[in-house]
């Protein structure tokens, strides 16, 4: 059977909305993946002009079944066109029966116009699920079966890569899956199960793995020489892989393994042998070695001590004892008398607070040397965990005399290395020296705290990369920095370096990728990704490689859109969120490949009289942001430097415009391709001090770019007030009312969903309670304050709420889908009265609707004390009035404050969408 073309697998809403509005007729339909449930679908149907949602569930036995309205049998059926063809039959549930089905655009494979590297691979068909069975289980045409084998193996191979740091080595096997598999399925057929094509598949696969076990083979062997005593026999080791001994062996892979085998043994007996003469030395010389005599514990002071109930493992109960005077923390097991281990406040590395469970949280301390030891304990609720932290938080700070830091400083840099090997030194790009807004020169050797770097084309191995950069910052900087992430798509790498003091800040740290190359599925183009808490601040950043060549405008969205879409960063339960709304910071960087509309021989002109204003409003990312296109209230430094694309290899002084191809001459104009950009919720402090590229480093044809960054981060919250043994008074966050404007053709009926880290749990609003959708393809919603929730968060101090934020989503009733997401800053929100606020919905990269409303957040008279920082204005109260009583009555309407966040756009003025000002009464 043909694959279904109604099918349009993982489409957003809002496209699928579009698709059925240009049919236009009622009936039409197509199906997509669900985005709110794995493995579901979505079945979307035009009647009346508007689109009704309805979810294609599997249940456990993978049968799939349509949820319709109460009262009709939900039928079951074990392929999505059975069912489909079943509810093309009137009388089955749904507001009126399939009749017109939307096709799937046809897919043309994407050919690298610029002639970059790029492997093998053709077009990919978009297939059907057959059922809910699983990844794997496709409708397709017709084939033969040893076809059929291998196209169910490369697809597992695809699923495998997607989260595989091993690439490159991957490339092979896909090699060999889509070329030489039937050649051994037909041997083993005719009775030959040598399977000598993977066999040389496996051996250029491990090339690499052999000189890297030669050398590692060389210096183990050189360290077990060292300890040798003299009378010793020379070990054999090294003669029974050499390559004389290699005859013997039945293949290249027998000696491959005879070699991991020496490895393994002289691993094992290294360790015994130095402890061996290293005893034999001290035996012979009448060394003394110096007793450890364990430090007297303090004595305890029993007013200061806070004990906490909590469960460790699934079943096991036991008491967590903070003294924060004497510095120790005792687990003691109930119904055990004494502590079953006491641990020193400088032993503590580590405290990391699970995000999947907000009453958990993960102990890291130092039990003996070189071991550091972890420990998972539950709380009976997020309140008391918050409270142990605090103070852990406490005792460290009192007793080690450090302060945790206001202010970071970060380094983004970003370099298509055109497939050649660096220069010996990178210092005027890791210092920030060269053209545009760089570092001044008594400033650019002041390390960073944060070092990320993202590369593109890079040949070096993955380990070889890191160690060079490592070491190129030790150089410059003399500190020995830590690696907190490496991540790699083929020749795409992003490395992530922070200085050795903040390597216990570094917590829940993920790793991503995506392949936007020749029909998603080769990784000589996509994205990496890295994200991170910095103590309480949530970092994100994105390298990408995006399509080449001036015409793919319109295939580098769709690659931005793909990346935003799949890669899996920060916590998992705001992956329904937009991905640019999970990070306090949100740095994307890059060979955006965007170029510049004009004549080259005019681009060459305002270069040389470096008019770089005339070649910014043609650049193609400012008029493609201009438009709403990507990169959605990004923000990105003024460009003050030359296009760093595309010079002559050796020289900074021309450009190479003309690539001769077998086809015919292509030119490339000049242009901005590689960029750093970068998004924050609204309300938190980021600074570019410097954004430029080097002009000594000539290595590609492309130039390095960089940018750094003042940060504001977060740390864990003490409260100036000491904990008492009263329940503690609560803040309270309170909405009057919330509309909404979606870009919709549905007439869904929706609710609101609440996330912060403030609270202990999502909270979610009632159904809408007003509705109206009098202009075509927008949902007008409204909320009034009975139909929302009264928000409590976990503390109540005005210090602690200022630096959060709330993250809403609006999500249909019946597809549980969102149709768009925002952030919303507490710090401005604070006070007795209510505070206006307004802000753009995203989903899934695009504006979809906007969100206004009014709410207050009232904090306890006596938590409202804060303290002074490096960087933005104090947290206050409403400016224009004193500081309230608790209980005090509201003020009158007319004296309302109405202040704005500054991060967010001017009323109506800001809207993008003119269907917005139609709901104002504005022309």
């Amino acid at each position: 059977m043909a694959a279904a073309s109604w099918y349009h697998r993982d489409i957003s809403r809002v496209v699928a909305e579009e698709l059925l509005a240009k049919a236009g007729r009622d009936g039409c339909f197509l199906v997509r993946d669900s985005e709110s449930v794995s493995g579901a679908y979505a079945l979307c149907l035009l009647f009346q002009r508007h689109v009704h949602t309805y979810r294609i569930l599997p249940d456990d036995e993978g049968l799939l079944s349509v949820q319709t309205i109460q009262g009709i049998q939900a039928k079951c059926f074990r392929t999505l066109p059975d069912l489909i063809g079943a509810y093309q039959q009137p009388n089955n549930g749904l507001v009126t029966p399939l009749l017109y089905p939307v096709h799937r655009a046809r897919q043309v494979a994407d050919e690298d116009s610029d002639g970059e590297d790029g492997r093998g691979g053709g077009h990919v068909a978009s297939a059907v699920p057959a059922g809910g069975a699983g990844p794997g289980t496709w409708l397709s045409a017709p084939m033969a079966g040893r076809t059929h084998i291998s196209q169910q193996l490369h697809q597992r191979l695809q699923e495998q890569v997607h989260s595989s740091p091993a690439s490159d080595f991957m490339g092979f096997m896909a090699e060999y899956l889509n070329h030489h598999l039937q050649l051994d399925l037909e041997a083993l057929r005719h009775g030959h199960p040598q399977l000598r094509h993977l066999s040389t598949a496996l051996v250029t696969a491990c090339r690499a793995l052999h000189r890297r076990i030669d050398f590692t083979l060389a210096g183990l062997e050189t360290l077990a020489r060292v300890f040798d005593s003299p009378a010793s026999p020379r070990s054999p080791a090294r003669e029974q892989v050499s390559p004389s001994g290699a005859a013997a062996a039945p293949s290249c892979l027998q000696l491959l393994l005879n070699k991991i085998s020496t490895v393994n043994h002289l691993l094992s007996s290294l360790e015994k042998k130095v402890l061996k003469s290293l005893q034999e030395t001290v035996s012979r010389h009448n060394l003394a070695l110096p007793s450890v005599v364990a430090a007297p514990l303090p004595t305890a002071k029993p007013l200061a001590v806070q004990s906490f109930e909590v469960k460790v493992g699934k079943l096991q109960r036991a008491a967590l004892t903070v003294d924060v005077e004497s510095g120790t923390v005792a687990i003691t097991k109930r119904g055990s008398g004494s502590p079953e281990e006491t641990i020193p406040q400088d032993k503590i590395l580590q405290l990391i607070k699970y995000q999947s469970m907000q009453s958990k949280v993960r102990l890291v301390y130092d039990r003996e040397p070189q071991r550091n030891l972890s420990r998972d304990f539950v709380f009976p609720n997020a309140r008391k965990r918050e409270a142990f932290c605090q103070l852990l938080q406490l005792m460290k700070i009192q007793h080690s005399n450090l302060d945790e830091p206001d202010l970071i400083s970060v380094y983004v840099g970003t370099w298509n290395m055109g497939s050649t090997p660096p220069p010996r030194s990178l210092a005027s790009w890791l210092t920030s020296r060269g053209l545009g807004r760089t570092q001044d020169e008594t400033t650019a050797c002041i390390p960073h705290d944060i070092y990320v770097i993202g590369t593109q084309e890079n040949s070096l191995g993955d380990r070889e990369w890191v160690e060079f950069l490592r070491a190129s910052l030790k150089t410059l900087m003399a500190i020995d920095y830590r690696v907190v992430a490496l991540q790699c798509l083929w020749s795409i790498k992003i490395v992530v370096l922070v200085k050795p003091e903040h390597e216990r800040r570094i917590s829940h740290v993920h790793t991503s990728s995506v392949k936007t190359g020749i029909a998603n599925t080769l990784g000589n183009k996509g994205a990496v990704g890295v994200s991170f808490l910095f103590n309480g601040t949530s970092f994100g950043f994105i390298n990408c490689h995006l399509a080449s060549g001036s015409e793919k405008t319109h295939r580098r969205n769709q690659n931005y859109s793909d990346i935003l879409r799949s890669l899996v960063l920060g916590d998992k339960h705001l992956s329904a969120f937009d991905l640019t709304l999970r990070f306090t910071h949100l740095f994307w960087f890059g060979d955006l490949n965007y170029r510049l509309d004009m004549d080259v021989q005019d681009i060459l002109a305002h270069i040389t009289k470096r008019e770089f204003e005339a070649l910014l409003a043609v650049d193609q990312l400012n008029l493609e942001r201009e438009k709403s296109k990507v990169f959605l209230r990004f923000s990105e430094g003024d460009i003050s430097f030359p296009p760093t694309y595309r010079y002559e290899r050796g020289s900074r002084d021309s450009y190479m415009w003309q690539k001769f191809k077998p086809t015919g001459m292509r030119i490339n104009v000049p242009s901005w391709c590689d960029r750093i950009l970068w998004k924050s919720h609204p309300e938190t402090h980021v600074v570019c001090n410097s954004y430029g590229c080097t002009d000594d480093i000539m290595t590609s044809d492309h130039s390095p770019v960089f940018a750094t960054f003042e940060v504001g981060v977060t740390s864990q919250f003490v409260p100036k007030k000491a904990p008492g043994s009263g329940p503690e008074p609560l803040a309270c966050i309170e909405w009057e009312s919330i509309e909404v404007i979606v870009k919709t053709a549905s007439r869904s009926k929706c609710y609101i969903e609440f996330h912060s880290y403030c609270l202990e749990e999502t909270q979610r609003s009632g159904e809408n309670t007003s509705q109206s959708c009098d202009i075509p393809g927008f949902l007008k919603l409204g909320w009034s304050a009975k139909h929302l929730p009264v928000l409590n968060p976990i503390l109540p101090d005005l210090e602690y709420l200022g630096d959060q934020h709330l993250l809403l989503s609006v999500k249909g009733v019946e597809s549980c889908e969102s149709y768009g997401e925002c952030c919303i800053a507490m710090r401005s929100m604070i006070g007795s009265m209510a505070q206006q606020f307004e802000t753009f919905l995203f989903h899934r990269g695009e504006e979809t609707g906007s969100m206004r409303g009014w709410m207050k957040v009232r904090v306890p008279k006596d938590r409202r004390s804060t303290r002074e920082r490096l960087y933005g204005t104090p947290i206050g109260l409403c400016p224009h009035h004193e500081p309230w009583p608790w209980g005090d009555a509201e003020p009158s309407p007319a004296v309302f404050c109405r202040s704005r966040p500054r991060s967010l756009p001017e009323p109506a003025a800001g809207y993008t969408n003119p269907a917005y000002f139609i709901f104002e009464g504005v022309p």
